[in-house]
């Protein structure tokens, strides 16, 4: 076992604090690597404050890791000490089922083994990248390509593949028109990769105040959701919405904004069920679904697409000590448009 410092929840109300945590020792198989940044994603919240499910304390999380490799196992070969690598949601699965074959480990019909949260294949819990370092099987590890800014690198480790994965499979791309619903961390990166794709873009945010932004990630509409009128005006107007927002919306109201054969998408994962009528979605064959992350080979896709289009989040870097504000400010979206934690001050 090695030490590592931390920071951990204790409890659902209490604020997280320093403390250290153990890291299995490096298998055949296992990568070392030395954390430099970690993203802060409204997953983290939701989990230590108990939100998606009971949850064991004390708990280190964070699923948007990016750091230098320290040391590989004997039988690592597509890792080598001093490579700059990756670790998003998941750390491992079944490798058997027919999902995981495909490529798709995320939809894993055994259950992945999530980065945190979730019961090894030990039996203990694992335990996430607010940390100085991390032990990962080299299947579960990303290479980060060098020309993606380092400190701006974590949040496409869940963020980008949470978009990237359903602009792909829905065919976001030249003639379609694209709604993205949110613009948060989620949302500002659904946006540059759609525009990367050569869709028509459009932000769905309840106030036009990041409006200045989105129009200089690409998208070429914005309205507020806030103005019953912007559901009047965009009626039947779009192929695909993507919905980034982690809180109830009125459904009806967007699956209006749906053409035929339209698909609205939820990559947010608000805690309480959403109401649907099966009518909104009857009149023009409208569908209704939800996508989650992506498979290890798709999120390396989504590394080498972000490259090659120059695209990376916007982040706000933070000290460790800050942790406990910066949620408080992601519950009051006063981020622009994800905080990154540099573990260096950890």
């Amino acid at each position: 076992m090695t030490t590592a410092r931390a920071y951990a929840a204790t409890s659902p109300t209490d604020d997280l604090v320093p403390t250290t945590i153990e890291r299995r020792d490096v298998g055949a198989h296992d990568v070392l690597i030395d954390i430099a940044y970690a993203g802060v994603c409204h997953s983290d919240i939701h989990t230590v404050r108990g939100e998606w499910g009971p949850i064991a304390y004390p708990q280190v999380v964070g699923h948007e890791i990016v750091g230098t490799v320290a040391e590989v196992g004997s039988d690592v070969t597509k890792h080598k000490v001093g490579d700059r690598v990756g670790v998003g949601c998941m750390v491992n699965s079944c490798r058997e089922c027919e999902n995981c074959q495909a490529g798709m480990e995320n939809y894993c019909l055994n259950g992945n083994i999530g980065t945190y949260a979730s019961k090894d294949v030990d039996g203990s819990i694992t335990q996430g990248g607010y940390a100085t370092s991390v032990v990962v099987n080299d299947d579960f590890v990303l290479s980060v390509p060098e020309s993606i800014p380092y400190e701006a690198a974590a949040p496409l480790l869940c963020a980008g593949i949470t978009t990237y994965s359903p602009l792909m499979h829905w065919n976001a791309g030249p003639g379609k028109r694209v709604a993205v619903v949110g613009m948060g961390g989620l949302g500002h990166m659904a946006v540059k990769i759609a525009v990367a794709m050569g869709a028509d873009v459009t932000v769905l945010s309840q106030t036009l105040s990041k409006q200045e932004d989105g129009l200089r990630f690409g998208a070429k509409d914005y309205f507020a959701t806030s103005d019953e009128s912007t559901f009047e005006k965009l009626s039947n107007t779009f192929d695909l919405i993507i919905n980034t927002v982690s809180a109830p919306i009125d459904l009806q109201q967007y699956l209006s904004l749906l053409r035929l054969d339209g698909t609205m998408v939820s990559v947010g994962a608000p805690p309480e069920p959403l109401p649907i009528s099966v009518f909104a979605l009857m009149g023009k064959r409208r569908s209704y679904a939800a996508s989650n992350i992506g498979g290890i080979r798709e999120t390396q896709e989504m590394l080498d697409f972000c490259a090659e289009h120059n695209i990376a989040p916007e982040i706000e870097l933070i000290d460790a000590a800050e942790i406990n504000t910066a949620y408080e400010r992601v519950l009051k979206s006063d981020v622009r448009y994800r905080f990154v934690i540099d573990a260096a001050t950890i």
